[in-house]
């Protein structure tokens, strides 16, 4: 048997090894464009997982907002939220009566407690009250305050038995103290509130007095909780 030895010519093993060369550099090429996808996908997946517990977030907020905080509603669109000057120009001074006149029913409410101010509470005060029942107590002196003050103000002729009672007690309560002041006593509390006047409800007035909210005056055997 004749074994027949071929060479191939030097410039196709250069060919052969250049081509090669080229192959490892796009091996390599791929190799790093692979890395990087990869370490894009992670980066991505931490944002995903960021922006899911953000949502989680957002959603607990939103199912846990207090009850007592107001919710404001906005205007239907633009054209409802701005007044343009020929609109104000043309408002005239019997619709500005109007409104001095509307300001005048407006019974003022105590505001809400911050949570700061809430925070800033001492202890010793703030015992096992929350937050919300804080907060609950101001809605119900606020709804006291504003039944009263919508009795006092109608005439004695639109109202009832029961409600011209009212009246005159709320008149006997008076004093020249409380002129020009918005109070109510716990009667006012029992009266127009489901609210129970007890240990807690007293320390809970103790704590929106620390926030500045009532000052008590005291005579008649009454104690009036004034509005500040």
């Amino acid at each position: 048997m004749i074994c027949v030895r071929t060479e191939l010519p030097q410039n196709k093993i250069k060919k052969v090894g250049q081509d090669l060369c080229a192959l490892e550099r796009l091996l390599e090429e791929f190799e790093k464009c692979v890395s990087q996808q990869k370490e894009r996908l992670t980066h991505l997946k931490e944002l995903e997982d960021s922006f899911k517990r953000d949502l989680e977030d957002v959603h607990h907020i939103m199912d846990n907002i207090p009850a007592h905080i107001p919710r404001k509603k906005g205007p239907d669109n633009e054209s409802e939220a701005v007044m343009t000057q020929n609109e104000a120009m043309d408002i005239q001074p019997a619709q500005l009566d109007d409104v001095k006149k509307s300001n005048k029913t407006v019974v003022r409410e105590m505001a809400f407690i911050t949570i700061p101010e809430f925070e800033s509470i001492p202890q010793y005060m703030k015992g096992r009250a929350t937050y919300d029942q804080v907060n609950a107590v101001v809605q119900s002196i606020n709804t006291a305050v504003t039944a009263k003050y919508k009795i006092l103000r109608q005439s004695l002729k639109s109202l009832n038995s029961n409600a011209r009672k009212l009246h005159q007690r709320f008149k006997n309560q008076e004093t020249k103290d409380t002129k020009g002041q918005y109070f109510v006593v716990e009667d006012d509390i029992r009266e127009f509130t489901q609210l129970k006047v007890d240990k807690r409800f007293q320390g809970i007035l103790n704590m929106l007095r620390h926030c500045q909210r009532i000052r008590e005056l005291r005579g008649g055997g009454l104690t009036r909780y004034i509005l500040l």
